[in-house]
C-alpha cells in the first residue's frame, strides 16, 4: 500500500526546573519582547500555568530572585517593574552566537588572512634575502648570523646585507562592516516575524567580531522612513515602526560611516524584505508602496553605483521571494557589483556567517 502513515504528534517538553533551563527560555523571550523583562516574565508565568515549566522545589519566584541576585535583573524601574542589565544584554548576544554559529572559542585574532605575503603578523615557512624596505622585525637574526659564518668564516666575523635572511609573513586585512537592518512595517506583516531573526543575526555577528575578529569594526544602521545608527546595546530593544522603506537613506548613512574608517576593506550587509518605497526631499517624504516606483528605484540604484566607485560591495540578504522583488535585487546587485542571497528566515544567520568569514578580498591600495 502506497501513501503516508501518520502518528499522534507529541510535542517536546519545555525546559523544566533549574535556573539554567529557565534562563535560556527567558533570554529567548526577550528577543520577542524587545527587551521588555516584565512582558517576558509574564509570558513565562503563563507558560508555567499551561505547561508546568517549573517544579515544586523551584518556582518562578525563586527564578526571579536568582535573576536579581546574579545580576540579570534590576528593580530600579520607576514604574515598579524590572529592567534587564548589561549582563543580560551580553548573554542575549552570546546565546544568539551559539544558536546561529555554534560555540566559537576566542582566538584573539582580529584579521582576515589573505593569500598575499607581506608585512603582517603570522609567520610562514618562506625565507628570502633581505630587500630594501623590509622591516627589521622580519629579519631572522639566528639564520642571518649562521649565513655570515658560512659566507665569511668564524675567524674574521662580518655580516653584509646579503647575509640577512627575512621571514615572510602572511598579510592580514582588517574589515569594516556596516550591517543595515530594515525596520519598516512590512517586517512584521502577513503574520511573519522577520525583525526578531534579523536582530538575532546582528547580535550574533557583533559577538562573533568581538570574540574572533576584535580588530574589525561593525556599525549597525537601521532604516525606515529615515536611517540612523544604533549600538550593539540597542539591539535587544529594537522594534519595527510604522515606516516605509528608505533604502537610499540607509545606504547613504552606511557609506558616510565607512568613509571615516581607515581600513582598506569595507562592506555593507543589508537585511531587508521589501522594495524601496520612500525618499526624503527636504523636510517632506516621497512615498509610494505600489509597485516599483521609478523615482525611488533609480535614486537607490544611483547610490549602489556610488558605493561601487568607493569599492564598497553590498551583500543583500533578501528575506522575501516575490519574483518582481528578486528582479529589483538582481539589478541592484549588478549595478553595485556585490552579491545577493534570497534567504529564508531559518537560514539567514548561516548565510551571513559564511559570507563574512569567506569574504577575504584583496586589499585596495
Amino acid at each position: 500500500m502506497r501513501g503516508y502513515g501518520f502518528s499522534k504528534y507529541i510535542p517536546n517538553e519545555l525546559p523544566r526546573g533549574g535556573f539554567d533551563d529557565l534562563l535560556k527560555l527567558f533570554l529567548e523571550l526577550l528577543n520577542y519582547t524587545a527587551g521588555d523583562a516584565n512582558e517576558a516574565l509574564a509570558w513565562m508565568n503563563e507558560l508555567d500555568k499551561q505547561h508546568n515549566i517549573t517544579s515544586d522545589e523551584y518556582g518562578m519566584g525563586d527564578f526571579i530572585e536568582d535573576l536579581k541576585n546574579k545580576g540579570y535583573l534590576s528593580d530600579d524601574d520607576p514604574k515598579g517593574g524590572f529592567n534587564i542589565t548589561a549582563k543580560t544584554e551580553q548573554s542575549i548576544r552570546q546565546s544568539a552566537l551559539e544558536e546561529i554559529f555554534g560555540k566559537l572559542k576566542k582566538s584573539g585574532k582580529g584579521n582576515h588572512t589573505s593569500p598575499q605575503s607581506g608585512t603582517g603578523e603570522e609567520k610562514n615557512a618562506d625565507r628570502r634575502e633581505y630587500q630594501f624596505g623590509d622591516s627589521l622585525d622580519q629579519i631572522d637574526m639566528t639564520a642571518s648570523i649562521h649565513n655570515a659564518q658560512i659566507n665569511h668564516g668564524i675567524g674574521d666575523f662580518m655580516m653584509t646585507e646579503r647575509d640577512l635572511e627575512v621571514e615572510e609573513r602572511d598579510y592580514k586585512t582588517l574589515t569594516s562592516t556596516v550591517l543595515m537592518i530594515d525596520i519598516s512595517h512590512s517586517m512584521i506583516l502577513y503574520g511573519e516575524d522577520r525583525i526578531t531573526p534579523a536582530k538575532k543575526v546582528a547580535m550574533a555577528l557583533a559577538e562573533l567580531i568581538n570574540t574572533k575578529y576584535p580588530k574589525d569594526t561593525l556599525d549597525i544602521v537601521v532604516f525606515g522612513n529615515d536611517a540612523w545608527p544604533i549600538t550593539v546595546k540597542d539591539l535587544p530593544y529594537l522594534q519595527v515602526g510604522p515606516y516605509h522603506t528608505n533604502t537610499y537613506a540607509g545606504l547613504e548613512l552606511a557609506t558616510d560611516i565607512l568613509r571615516r574608517r581607515k581600513t582598506h576593506n569595507k562592506q555593507i550587509f543589508m537585511i531587508t524584505d521589501g522594495k524601496p518605497t520612500c525618499l526624503k526631499e527636504g523636510l517632506k517624504y516621497y512615498k509610494n508602496s505600489v509597485g516599483l516606483d521609478k523615482k525611488v528605484i533609480n535614486k537607490t540604484l544611483t547610490m549602489a553605483a556610488q558605493c561601487k566607485r568607493l569599492n564598497i560591495p553590498i551583500t543583500t540578504f533578501m528575506i522575501a521571494r516575490d519574483p518582481y522583488l528578486q528582479q529589483f535585487v538582481r539589478k541592484f546587485t549588478e549595478v553595485n557589483g556585490g552579491r545577493a542571497f534570497y534567504s529564508s528566515l531559518k537560514g539567514l544567520g548561516e548565510y551571513i556567517f559564511e559570507d563574512y568569514i569567506k569574504n577575504r578580498r584583496k586589499t585596495v591600495r
